[in-house]
Order: structure tokens, then C-alpha cells, then sequence
């Protein structure tokens, strides 16, 4: 709907239709103030325009809008300040047409739909009915909604000091609290701290613990290994030569102390393995294997330890092409297992199986090791595998040991690249699987067998027990039992290689081996050394000429043919192996 504005009495009419309608379109009561304030000052400021007109419309959409439009031609039209007033109050843009200029004013409604149909409808009734009003009618008009828009203000602000109040007394509540529970994490906080420092205080002692222990069985080890070898040595030497002189109980009594002699050996050997193991410093020597040859040992040593009424069953595969492992952890492993086998079956069958399976990661060889013996409760076929265990029983009377074989086997597997597997029911035996890769890491062809070779070692027992070995790797071999003359010699028969015994009562190994580095004449000569000691007490820096350092107990011709093959590490600064290996 459209109304004239020609005469002062108009402005105040086009105040009281302006809220008039944005009451009843639902606009709140300060912006119907406002609406009508804009409305009475821009009516005022355009009177001095021609046919100035006022038009009420609503627009759709969401939100609904109250758009006034004031359109006029002629004169100055509204002022500068006039439209900066009124832009504070409401929205107002204004715009140019062919006929007029106009004005927009425009105030945004809450309701829309049918509901806001039916308020348009009032509005129109509104406007239709509205007549004018005199100057102090108006001012009386204003004079109320100045009252009404102070007193709302003072409520607002009323309204906002409480608020305000209640918003402070919030701000000390959540103060205290942070408060408190700031000192509750400090505490707390100094509390994990302390905790933190006991566990490093604790791991710390463990560590030192686990040192002492390895430092401990690798010492007794060393200390033990010397007079065994010399003990299973001896006894080896008193049967192969005194065979007329001995009766067969003399015979069978030395057998005995060779028989004890290398199960005590065995035992110390596992000992240092371990402590080995736990200290990253046992390594595999990869090798091809003979499993045939490994298995005919196992079956010929093992089998007499079979009591009454137990068969030992030992597999002879046929088909294991290229196998590849370290022949003295995989004979350990089956040895823990057969003989752990044995102890506990009093009738019934021991047996190792052999297959070649596919597995995940490619082809594996499984070896499985079944008893009928008495079996391992559930709740303990875990707790076997820790170190120095054994389950609490009845059948544990009479048979010892030391709770290490089980353990054992699985680190060794571990070490070997494979798994280990253990199932057993009480009453009705044990069931162990091994799963091994195959074929395993490449490993080169041994070289030919060399012309000479000299050894150099002060104790006679071992230089016997060793002999054989040695004999698969040289065409003469020359031994020398003082360290003292093993440059003489070894200047004199000019050998293909050396095996140098490290600890030496006159002259050591070290000072050999530093006399041959240097000798020009001799310094080219491969030269090998063993040891009965742990290898991680040793002074490597005084090694670095030998070709390896490899430890007595577990010296094997396929480490002694790839060391005294590898080249010369003379002037490489790591020197030879660290870890009692052979270098590779």
C-alpha cells in the first residue's frame, strides 16, 4: 500500500503507520521505534520534494523483509546527515529511477508462511484505517516510546549486571577450581616424576644384575671349558692308545668320564650360549649342512641314553636340497630336544620327523620331536621356556638338570631364523616343532685344502682333540706347543696358514701375532685365532692382522677353510671379528 507525504501533519502520520505495521507484522518493539524513527526524519528532510510517496511492501524468501520505499521528484533530496542517522537506526540503500529517486528502508521479519499471509492482511486493515494526527498528539507518541525504550534499556542493563554478577562469581568458581587442580597435577606430576626415577633406578639395577649374571656364566664358562677339554681330551687319548693294556671294566670306565666329561662340556657350553644370547653377541655361521650326517650322529649318540621299553625313532630324510643353517645350534637344538625326550618317557616312543613344507614366507623345513612321556600341564608349557624352570612334579624325582634346554632350543631357533612350537597333554607325551627356512643365506663353496699348516697352542689335550679337524683342512700340519718358537717356525716351514692359540704362558698370542705384522716375510701369512675366552674381554685393537677370532668349543672346518680365505683386515680399522665369528 502506498500513502502521500505533502505537509508536516504527514511525517507524524507516516511515524504512527510505520509502527503500526512492524507491530503487526511481529517486529520487536525497539526496532518498531527504530523503524518509525527512520521513517519520521527522512519524511521531515524530503517535505521540500515533489510528490514524495510512501510505499509498505513485504518481500518473500526466508527471512520475509518489511520493505518502505520513499520515491520523490524534484528538490535537494534527504541530507547527508539525515541518511547517516537513519543508517545507524536501520537499513537503508538508495537508488535512482527513470521517473524518481527513492529510498529503501528495510527491516527483516521473524515469521513467514501463512502466518506471516494473514499479518500482511492486518497490516493493510492498519494502514487503511490509519488517520492523522495533530503535532502534540505525535509529540506525546514519541514521548511514550522514549519512555518505554528508557525504561527496556534500564531493565537490559539491569538484566546485565546481574549477569554480570553471576558471570564474575563463575569466573572465581572455575578459578578455584583450575586453581585446585593445578596443585592436583603439580602433585601428581611430581609424583610420576619420582616414579620415573625409581623405574630408572630399578632398570638401572636390573641391567647391572644381568650383566653380572652374563659376566658370571661367561667367567665360570672360561674357567671350566680348559680342564674339561682337557678331561674329555685325555680320556680320548688313554682309550685310543691304551686299547691292549685295559681290561673292559677299565674300558668302560674311562668311557664313562669321556661320556661325563663331554656332557659337562655340553652343559658349559650351553651356559656361555646363553649369556651370549642375552648380550647380542652369538651369531650364527651359516653353512651348508649335512642334515643326514647330523642326524646318524644324533642317532648313534642318543640312542643309548633310550631306557627299557623306549624306542628312539630317528628320521633318515632323503630329499633336503641346499639346506643352509649353523650346524652346531641345529645339532644343540635336536640334542636339548631328544635328550628332554628321553628323560621324561619311561615307555613308548621317542621319534623326529623331517618334512619339507610350504610356508608363509616360502619353503621351510620342519622337524618335529614327539614322546609319549608324561606331558606338561597347560598352565606350565609356557613357563618351561624360561630360564632355569622345571615343572614341579612327581616325575621330576630322579631326573636332573638345570631347566636351561627348552630355553635354549628356542633361542637358538630364534637366532636360526625359525620358530618353535610346543603342545603336550599331561599322561599322553610332548609334541615340539621346529620350523627352519629353507634354504637360507647363500654361503660360499670352501676353498682346497692347503699344503701346510702350523698350530700353535700350549695345551696338548686340546691340540689332540683338534687334530682331526684340522687334518680335513691341511695336507701336513705342524705343532707348535710354545709361543715362544712359533715365528721360528712358522719362518721356517713358510705355511699356508696359522691357527694361534691366544693365552700362552711364555709369549701370547697377541705378541705373535703382532711379531708376524711385523715381519715383510711373514706378514702375508693367513693367520687364524682361537680362544677358550669370552671374545668381548679381548683387545681387538691388537687383533686387526689376524683373519678371524673364533672360539675353541665351537670351531668347525667350514668356519677355519672361509677365515683362512677372507682377506686380509690388516689395515681395515674394525680389525677381525667382534663376536667370535669368523669373518665372512
Amino acid at each position: 500500500m502506498t500513502i502521500s507525504v505533502a505537509t508536516e501533519q504527514d511525517t507524524f502520520a507516516l511515524r504512527r503507520c510505520g509502527r503500526s505495521v512492524a507491530g503487526v507484522l511481529g517486529v520487536e518493539n525497539q526496532d518498531q521505534v527504530r523503524l518509525a524513527t527512520a521513517l519520521s526524519e527522512l519524511g521531515r528532510d524530503l517535505l521540500t520534494a515533489t510528490a514524495l510517496t510512501v510505499e509498505f511492501a513485504v518481500t518473500g524468501g526466508v527471512p520475509a523483509v518489511l520493505q518502505v520505499t520513499m520515491r520523490w521528484q524534484g528538490g535537494p533530496g534527504p541530507s547527508p546527515d539525515a541518511l547517516g542517522a537513519v543508517a545507524r537506526l536501520v537499513q537503508v540503500r538508495r537508488g535512482e529511477g527513470p521517473a524518481a529517486e527513492y529510498l529503501v528502508v528495510e527491516q527483516t521479519l521473524l515469521t513467514s508462511g501463512e502466518s506471516l499471509a494473514g499479518l500482511m492482511e492486518g497490516a493493510r486493515e492498519v494502514l487503511s484505517a490509519h488517520g492523522g494526527s495533530s503535532a502534540s498528539e505525535d509529540a506525546r507518541a514519541q514521548t511514550r516510546d522514549l519512555i518505554a525504550a528508557l525504561g527496556e534499556s534500564r531493565a537490559q542493563r539491569e538484566e546485565l549486571q546481574r549477569l554480570n554478577e553471576e558471570l564474575g562469581e563463575t569466573n572465581r568458581g572455575v578459578m578455584a577450581l583450575y586453581s585446585e587442580l593445578s596443585q592436583e597435577l603439580e602433585e601428581t606430576n611430581r609424583g610420576v616424576v619420582a616414579l620415573y626415577a625409581e623405574l630408572d633406578e630399578k632398570s638401572r639395577q636390573l641391567r647391572e644384575a644381568s650383566e653380572a649374571k652374563t659376566r658370571f656364566w661367561a667367567n665360570v664358562s672360561h674357567e671350566l671349558r680348559t680342564p674339561v677339554n682337557s678331561v674329555v681330551g685325555l680320556a680320548g687319548l688313554l682309550l685310543a692308545s691304551g686299547a691292549d693294556r685295559l681290561d673292559e671294566d677299565q674300558r668302560q670306565q674311562i668311557g664313562l668320564i669321556a661320556a661325563s666329561g663331554s656332557t659337562l662340556l655340553t652343559l658349559v657350553d650351553e651356559l656361555l650360549d646363553v649369556a651370549k644370547a642375552e648380550s647380542g653377541r652369538l651369531e650364527p655361521v651359516w653353512a651348508r649342512v649335512d642334515l643326514r650326517a647330523l642326524l646318524a650322529e644324533l642317532r648313534g649318540t642318543l640312542g643309548v641314553r633310550a631306557g627299557e621299553g623306549v624306542t628312539l625313532s630317528i628320521a633318515d630324510p632323503t630329499t633336503v636340497p641346499g639346506f643352509v643353517s649353523d650346524e652346531v645350534m641345529l645339532t644343540r637344538i635336536l640334542r636339548n630336544l631328544l635328550s628332554n625326550a628321553l628323560k621324561f618317557t619311561e615307555r613308548g616312543t621317542v621319534t623326529l620327523d623331517v618334512a619339507l613344507r610350504e610356508g608363509p614366507d616360502g619353503e621351510e623345513l620342519v622337524l618335529t620331536v614327539a614322546d609319549t612321556g608324561v606331558g606338561i600341564p597347560q598352565e606350565q608349557q609356557e613357563r618351561v621356556f624360561e630360564e632355569f624352570y622345571q615343572v614341579r612334579g612327581a616325575h621330576q624325582r630322579g631326573r636332573s638338570g638345570t631347566g636351561l634346554g627348552l630355553p635354549y632350543a628356542r633361542r637358538l631357533t630364534g637366532l636360526l631364523g625359525g620358530t618353535l612350537t610346543l603342545t603336550s597333554s599331561p599322561g599322553e607325551g610332548t609334541r615340539v616343532v621346529v620350523r627352519l627356512p629353507v634354504p637360507g643365506p647363500p654361503v660360499e663353496e670352501p676353498p682346497q685344502r692347503v699344503a701346510v699348516l702350523v698350530s700353535v697352542d700350549d695345551d696338548e689335550a686340546y691340540r689332540a682333540s683338534v687334530r682331526p679337524l684340522l687334518g680335513e683342512l691341511a695336507e701336513r700340519i705342524v705343532e707348535v706347543c710354545e709361543g715362544g718358537r712359533a715365528v721360528e717356525t712358522i719362518r721356517r716351514e713358510r705355511p699356508d696358514a696359522v691357527l694361534l692359540d691366544l693365552h700362552m704362558p711364555d709369549l701370547d698370542g697377541y705378541q705373535v701375532l703382532a711379531q708376524l705384522a711385523a715381519d715383510a716375510e711373514l706378514r702375508a701369512v693367513p693367520v687364524v685365532v682361537i680362544t677358550s675366552a669370552s671374545t668381548a674381554g679381548l683387545e681387538h685393537d691388537r687383533l686387526v692382522h689376524a683373519r678371524a677370532v673364533l672360539e675353541k668349543a665351537t670351531l668347525r672346518s667350514h668356519q677355519l677353510a672361509a677365515a683362512f680365505a677372507a682377506p686380509a683386515r690388516g689395515n681395515h680399522p674394525g680389525g677381525p671379528a667382534a663376536d667370535g665369528r669368523s669373518v665372512r
